[in-house]
């Protein structure tokens, strides 16, 4: 498999994701998120699967991909709330997977 089909979120992950983000944006709270926000970025090899998607609005995402300490610490904080042996390692592609 390429790394742009293991970065791509499939359907059932945003559906799982949605219901586990409480259908709302998991910085601010805002109903009009969407679950299609890398944790680690697709171009930095970060996988579509729930440990590393999360639901953003769109200003929250535009935030945390300029790096904005706040969302980004935020986010932070909820996925490894959510799974407290989240890696960047292990949510990254690695090119011999299988």
């Amino acid at each position: 498999m390429s790394m742009s089909q293991y970065t791509k979120i499939p359907k059932w992950v945003s559906v799982a994701v949605w219901e586990r983000d409480n259908h709302q944006c998991i910085v601010c709270g805002s109903p009009h998120g969407m679950p299609n926000s890398h944790v680690v970025r697709r171009s930095q090899g970060g996988r579509g699967i729930p440990e590393n998607i999360v639901t953003h609005c769109s200003e929250c995402h535009r935030l945390y991909d300029n790096y904005d300490g706040l969302v980004r610490q935020a986010t932070m904080d909820y996925i490894k709330w959510r799974y407290p042996h989240w890696t960047k390692e292990g949510v990254t592609y690695h090119r011999y997977e299988k």
